[in-house]
């Protein structure tokens, strides 16, 4: 019994040193990063400033993949299938970690069982937009002119489904009002119908909509944060308005494929902190409105088991509905 329990200490502890040492040893190949948004978009954005730092530390190329449609479900499906080897990784978003499950019966992936969460690595606000011929200049206004005129005020969102649309929803549920959604075909056509007065409202993501408000095209009247944005700082939250439990903001986070092993999970999670510690990529996260948001690989496939939980619970009270 005791040769056993040597053996298989010993196997252990040479199985442990080859992991270690594939993990620094790792990038063996150019690493290819699937992104779910074309290029422009946010996790693109994203996927790119932390893609250059890291192949700057890694000595290897880091290849953005644009793997564009179907809420994220292509590219997801991809990585899902992908060796384990930590050459093939997904920049993930709400949407297709969180906000799909509830959406979709089937999936062709399942967000926690075939990912390895490595680390979250930015959120976006959304902020609260008007046409400026809109008599609400607060959260507070906004409620008092939907409760007087009940499904009347039209809203744009992304598209059905999408994390502006159950936001929306989820604060008009909070707020006892109804309003009128309007979907579009991603989010700047939604502003773009905000801004020239097709619809009165929406809960734009603030890579888009801060430069709109600071050309007064539409009035910003909060944001979703917990705290004000430093691009907006005379712009209140939600939370302060008036709604204290409503904070929503969406999130970023780099996954490896299940199965890949704990020491380069660890290894890339410590490179990927650093890379959004570093100034280069927090100012270029800065520039488009987003927040760095490192974290372990605990702390990201908690927020996923979360946010799963939250958004759910949104889709079955709403019955919102895929495009």
């Amino acid at each position: 019994m005791q040769n056993r329990r040597l053996g298989a200490t010993i196997l252990f502890a040479i199985v442990s040193f080859f992991l270690q040492a594939a993990a620094w040893a790792y990038p063996a190949r150019p690493v290819r990063l699937v992104a779910l948004n074309p290029p422009g978009g946010v996790s693109d954005t994203i996927a790119r400033a932390i893609g250059e730092r890291l192949a700057e530390r890694w000595g290897q190329g880091v290849v953005v993949d644009n793997r564009v449609g179907a809420s994220g479900i292509i590219g997801s499906e991809i990585v899902a299938r992908a060796q384990p080897d930590g050459h093939t990784l997904l920049l993930g978003f709400i949407g297709n970690l969180a906000i799909n499950p509830g959406l979709y019966k089937k999936l062709p992936y399942d967000p926690i069982e075939d990912f390895a969460p490595i680390s979250l690595a930015g959120r976006s606000p959304m902020v609260v937009v008007v046409n400026p011929s809109l008599p609400a200049r607060s959260i507070k206004e906004l409620i008092a002119l939907a409760r007087a005129q009940p499904g009347k005020i039209a809203y744009s969102s992304s598209g059905s489904g999408n994390g502006n649309h159950l936001a929306t929803e989820l604060f008009a549920t909070m707020a006892g009002i109804k309003l009128l959604h309007v979907p579009y075909k991603g989010g700047p056509p939604a502003l773009t119908a905000t801004i020239q007065g097709e619809t009165a409202m929406m809960f734009a993501n603030s890579t888009f909509a801060v430069a709109q408000v600071k050309t007064n095209r539409v009035r910003a009247i909060a944001v979703t944060t917990d705290k004000r944005l430093e691009l907006l700082p005379d712009v209140p939250t939600v939370a302060e308005s008036g709604l204290p439990d409503f904070v929503v903001t969406t999130w970023f986070g780099v996954l490896a494929p299940a199965g890949t092993p704990k020491a380069l999970i660890a290894r890339i999670n410590a490179d990927i902190v650093e890379a959004l510690g570093s100034a280069g990529v927090r100012q270029k996260l800065d520039r488009a409105g987003l927040i760095a948001s490192p974290s372990t690989p605990e702390e990201f496939g908690a927020l996923i088991k979360s946010e799963i939980v939250r958004w759910g619970k949104v889709i079955r009270d709403t019955g919102a509905k895929a495009d």
